[in-house]
């Protein structure tokens, strides 16, 4: 197995990531095939692929599509560097390559176009979320980049749009995930993809401070045992913390819970304390809910534990007393987003995939969305060209040339744009078990072309 030398910042042990590497974050074979393309002599062929989802999670009637962001500022960083060049080179890997390929890298960026939906809107399965059109050995070789970021992002927004639905427009909800992320990169995409979901904070400082928003959290177990044993007290914990952090809230199950609530019960009426909330992490969040707002009736009670949408959904339903939730383990992992990217025309040629079970559609496609009274009533996946299909088009010209034609949307107005799009889906598709999914027609004319690359395709295959 071939493996970079220790040069500059390559073959580091750290495995860290900045955006000076980004064009070598690719599998080998985007590589390996431009490497191809180019001795063929047919990488400048236009060529458009598209990300799509062949099916939706278990139980999941949408998607919040995300990561689009974080997409542009990698194709605006796409370049190879000479010592990234050197390093290629020296795996042996690319030996027969022609020197035209090594050209391309080094004097090569994204010149290409991207349509996309927009950050925070509902898609369902087999529609593009986004569409790369560029030459050909571009489009390929961002494949594995753009996957990486929509699948996550995707995958958490979703989650955060559920679990906002489900908790309601005036619950509390905390993104808690960084130490269940499955890396300190995709825990900050988790923690940004929570927020655009419908979360109102994270606890990840790096993440919240380089969007611009404020960080939150509460205590550890570990404060109240740590100075209870020096101290001899609980209280004296909860003292200690508050002097620094006034009326901040408290973790109250870390011994007996109800001896807790009742000795800051005491406190509270008896104005020997402000206290903001309590959080309860284990036990019958339902009966233990009950009795501490029984104690503490103008204190929030905030529960964490592994909570996600359905155990919300069964507090709810059982009447617990909770006004927010922190969210961790079951947000930022869980069942995979698993998009694909396909090439759908090349050289002005539709092609199509004809595996089984992993069938894609042939040609440029866009989306139209009809609504009624502020529902979605159906969505039409039709040919880019078509004009006489009713509703409006989701996917954008976000990027052409290589230049990104709108600057970034705001956390807030994706937040709000996922908000109305989930709101504008019918019951039956955001419900949590067995959801069905809105009806995504498919145009005449798509229709017809799927037939007639499929009859071309079976030609190529006689004549191999």
């Amino acid at each position: 197995m071939a493996t970079f030398p220790n040069r500059d910042g390559i073959g580091k042990s750290e495995l860290t990531l900045c955006a000076d590497d980004y064009s070598l974050l690719t599998d080998l074979y985007q590589l390996t095939m431009a490497a191809c393309y180019t001795g063929e002599g047919v990488e400048q062929r236009r060529a458009n692929f598209e990300l799509f989802v062949r099916r939706l999670p278990e139980n999941f009637g949408y998607l919040i599509s995300m990561g689009l962001d974080q997409v542009l500022t990698y194709l605006a960083n796409f370049r190879f560097s000479p010592t990234q060049i050197q390093a290629l080179q020296e795996t042996g890997i690319f030996a027969h390559a022609t020197p035209k390929f090594w050209t391309l890298l080094a004097e090569g960026c994204f010149t290409g176009d991207v349509w996309a939906v927009p950050e925070g809107t509902a898609v369902f399965a087999n529609q593009p979320l986004l569409r790369v059109e560029a030459p050909l050995w571009q489009a390929q070789l961002v494949e594995t980049y753009l996957l990486n970021t929509i699948n996550y992002q995707t995958l958490i927004a979703t989650r955060a749009a559920r679990l906002r639905d489900v908790a309601g427009e005036t619950a509390t909800l905390l993104e808690f995930g960084t130490r269940r992320a499955f890396s300190p990169q995709g825990s900050l995409w988790a923690a940004r993809a929570a927020l655009a979901g419908g979360l109102n904070a994270t606890s990840n400082v790096l993440a919240a401070l380089q969007l611009g928003e404020q960080p939150s959290g509460t205590m550890a177990h570990a404060l109240v045992m740590a100075l209870s044993a020096m101290t001899g007290s609980e209280e004296q914990a909860f003292t200690a913390f508050h002097r620094y952090f006034p009326g901040a809230p408290l973790l109250i199950d870390t011994y007996d819970t109800m001896a807790a609530a009742e000795h800051l019960a005491a406190k509270v009426n008896g104005g020997e304390m402000e206290l903001a909330g309590v959080r309860l992490d284990s036990g019958d969040l339902v009966s233990l809910s009950k009795q501490v707002r029984s104690l503490l009736p103008d204190v929030s009670i905030f529960a964490s534990g592994d909570l996600d949408e359905w155990e919300i959904a069964r507090l709810q339903a059982a009447g617990a007393e909770i006004d927010g939730y922190g969210l961790g383990t079951r947000l930022v992992t869980g069942a995979p987003v698993n998009g694909v990217y396909k090439l759908v025309e090349i050289d002005g040629i539709p092609v199509m995939k004809h595996s089984s079970s992993k069938v894609s559609y042939p040609g440029r496609k866009q989306i139209f969305r009809s609504l009624v009274g502020g529902q979605v009533k159906t969505d039409t996946l039709a040919l880019a060209d078509e004009s006489n299909i009713s509703g409006s088009p989701l996917l954008q010209l976000v990027v052409q040339n290589g230049q990104p034609l709108h600057p970034p949307a705001s956390l807030q107005e994706i937040r709000q744009r996922t908000a109305a799009s989930v709101a504008s889906l019918p019951a039956e598709t955001r419900r949590l078990d067995a959801p069905v999914e809105v009806d995504v027609a498919i145009s005449a004319r798509l229709q017809e072309l799927i037939l007639k690359t499929e009859k071309r395709t079976a030609e190529v295959v006689r004549n191999s």
